[in-house]
């Protein structure tokens, strides 16, 4: 926990920096501290420190004051609480802030919302009464950015005006990318307490500094007799080649997750696969596999499938945003879209506008850009000249069926079965503008292949934007992440059968990627 405590977005960058040569910060609102030439006053006499087992000892009771203003997955910080030993008090009012003997705030999501929901409860007063009396105090992400005077992510906004300082928005134009949320190394460069004891080793947290993670992918659908199943499909086929035709089941959700995250897995990802046919919120099964596998599985969590406005039987109307908070309370961290911002991306390319209402830009608005995941499920069109086609169109390394030098990418909705007239570089353009943090990016030629990643792709999403990209679908093999690693800007690497079949381990991935000199959690 000590890490979440100064890792998430923002500390100055002096202070330590990966092996990589190249630095980037938060993945979906890409921020870090900056300092201004503004005159700020002097910071107050407080030390923000996080509680221990051993101060909660001292206190005399085991009972950790929880802040929960209602954005973002608090499950996976109480899982943690609770885990460790502590109760859990939450707060009601502003008293039980002044009153409190150790507090956790987990702030989630965008700074203003953040901040309209302090001031209008009466909560900010007594957060900065509470931190200015030299209490125990351990805030992660949004809540320790609150504490500075301002952020420009939606603003300018005013902060709490505990540190001195601005939160501002990362320049990305120099070449640095943004990394999603997950596992970083660190090495220190220059001596600074709060990191004694965080050298040379792996931190939970997002900052400004690249790492590499290896995502566990699990699809998930009801099978013939109504049981939620993981399924791994071959170009997206998830039924098995027999008399029964029956969809191929790996295993369950919950206990698949579990092994992966003991296997070193640095996320688990749940894509419900059929989730664009039904109302997501109709589906409790995927929402108790969430509330499950939160509680043991301590890495972040992304769920998706079929998160969009819906109306249900009885004319109740439902926004995304709805849906995804329920997905958020449940024990998710990151939202995945898929058809839903297809949608959203034509309209905003056919008419320029931001409405606010699409899916992308009403979770981000409340939960943040590092909360919505877009996943692309293209597949290639072989071209023999690239102006054939008004979309961004890249030189195959491998020539196509009849001897094509050059593909586009088409983008396709409802689990491949329909293509759009919309490429995967105009649509990954689209949504970074819209307010997703990160791309799922998959390729339906490449998927259950084995063959590895489609690197032409990848290398060209990955160079078009600044948020991070997910290299997904083909991995076959150990060095078919070094490859996408070495060969494109992909921030994180994806597999789901090789791991689900037992194929290909976790740890001898790593193994390898350490091996061709490329920093992994171990």
């Amino acid at each position: 926990m000590e890490a979440a405590t100064f890792g998430c977005s923002h500390l100055p960058t002096p202070i330590a920096r990966s092996s990589s040569a190249t630095s980037q910060s938060r993945p979906f609102s890409p921020l870090e501290l900056t300092r201004t030439s503004l005159k700020v006053k002097p910071p107050p006499t407080f030390s923000a420190r996080a509680s221990a087992a051993s101060s909660a000892a001292g206190g005399g009771d085991s009972v950790v004051t929880l802040l929960d203003y209602g954005a973002g997955n608090v499950r996976s910080v109480r899982n943690a609480i609770r885990f460790l030993g502590f109760d859990i008090k939450d707060v009601q009012t502003s008293e039980d802030i002044v009153n409190a003997k150790r507090l956790i705030f987990p702030g989630v999501g965008a700074f203003a919302a953040a901040m309209d929901v302090l001031n209008r409860n009466g909560l900010a007063e007594a957060l900065c009464s509470y931190i200015e009396s030299d209490q125990p105090f351990l805030g992660i992400c949004l809540g320790l950015q609150l504490l500075f005077e301002s952020s420009e992510e939606k603003g300018p906004v005013k902060g709490l005006g505990l540190i001195p300082g601005v939160v501002g928005r990362f320049d990305s134009s120099n070449g640095c990318r943004v990394p999603h949320i997950g596992w970083n190394a660190l090495q220190i460069k220059d001596d600074s307490e709060i990191l004694d004891d965080i050298g040379n080793r792996h931190v939970y947290f997002v900052h400004s500094y690249r790492a590499i993670p290896v995502i566990a992918c699990l699809d998930v659908r009801t099978n013939d007799k109504g049981d939620l199943v993981v399924t791994k499909g071959d170009q997206y086929d998830v039924r098995e080649h027999t008399k029964e035709n029956e969809v191929r089941n790996l295993g369950k959700p919950v206990e698949l997750a579990g092994q992966y995250y003991l296997d070193g897995a640095d996320e688990v990802s749940f894509l419900n696969i059929t989730g664009f046919r039904a109302f997501p919120l109709d589906d409790l099964l995927m929402l108790q596999i969430l509330r499950y596998t939160s509680e043991n599985v301590f890495v972040p969590l992304t769920v998706g499938g079929g998160i969009r406005d819906f109306t249900d039987g009885n004319g109740r109307y439902y926004s995304s945003l709805e849906v995804a908070s329920e997905y958020f309370r449940s024990g998710a961290d990151k939202i995945s879209i898929g058809s839903d911002a297809v949608y959203a991306a034509e309209e905003f390319l056919k008419t320029g506008v931001k409405t606010g209402k699409s899916s992308l830009e009403q979770i981000s608005r409340v939960y943040g850009n590092q909360a919505v995941v877009v996943s692309i499920d293209p597949r290639r069109v072989y071209l023999r000249n690239p102006d054939d086609v008004k979309f961004k169109a890249t030189r195959m390394r491998n020539p196509g069926p009849n001897g094509e030098e050059y593909a586009w990418y088409q983008c396709t909705v409802n689990g491949g079965r329909e293509g759009r007239p919309i490429g995967a570089y105009e649509l990954a353009k689209a949504v970074e503008e819209l307010g997703a943090g990160e791309i799922l990016l998959n390729c339906i030629d490449c998927d259950g292949q084995g063959k590895g990643f489609d690197i032409d792709l990848i290398q060209m999403i990955s160079d078009a934007v600044s948020i991070p990209v997910i290299a997904s679908s083909g991995a076959g093999a150990v060095e078919h992440f070094s490859e996408v690693f070495s060969k494109t800007n992909a921030s994180a690497a994806l597999a789901a059968g090789i791991f689900h079949r037992k194929e290909v381990p976790i740890q001898s991935v790593k193994e390898h990627l350490l091996k061709e000199g490329i920093e992994v959690r171990i």
